[in-house]
């Protein structure tokens, strides 16, 4: 149970553990959009959260810590929500993971980076998410955080569509 909570070991890493975790989590994206459908994506999200709250719980209970760094499943499972609003707003059909990491791969740093950037400032309610019970508190920030992601793709894509508005 705990090399799961670990991110099948890559919360091990000996710095960054939770940049490494994301890492993981770009595979689990790519995994999802493999099916090329909304019902896997969407479920597979949905299914992970659950997922990731049971086993991060148990990685507290093993290692007798709160969050510990090395617990990264919840990185790991956040990662396709960073994606959710720009493959909604952006994509009229979803890509695979080849067209998503050959062909739009500037999104795909991007939208790694940010989930980063609001991972580790932690503004609010993340930061107080962190206070929530067992996995709960381990999961529901990096969900809170990946959400912060899709706010900044939404507000990207409306002023961009105001943009071209203004123009025509």
């Amino acid at each position: 149970m705990l090399w799961l909570a670990q991110g099948f070991g890559s919360g091990r890493a000996p710095f960054a553990p939770g940049t490494f975790g994301s890492v993981v989590g770009l595979g689990f994206l790519a995994l999802l959009l493999a099916a090329r459908s909304w019902w896997v994506l969407g479920g597979g999200i949905f299914a992970s959260i659950g997922f990731s709250v049971w086993v991060c719980g148990a990685g507290e209970r093993i290692l007798g810590e709160t969050d510990p760094s090395s617990v990264v499943m919840d990185e790991i499972i956040a990662i396709p929500i960073c994606f959710a609003a720009w493959l909604a707003l952006c994509c009229s059909t979803l890509p695979g993971p080849a067209e998503l990491f050959v062909h739009h791969w500037p999104v795909a740093v991007a939208l790694f980076c940010l989930f980063r950037l609001f991972d580790i400032l932690k503004p609010w309610p993340v930061n107080r998410s962190q206070s929530l019970p067992g996995g709960w508190g381990v999961t529901i920030d990096d969900v809170l955080a990946a959400f912060y992601v899709n706010l900044v793709v939404a507000g990207w894509w409306g002023g961009w569509k105001l943009l071209h508005l203004m123009q025509t």
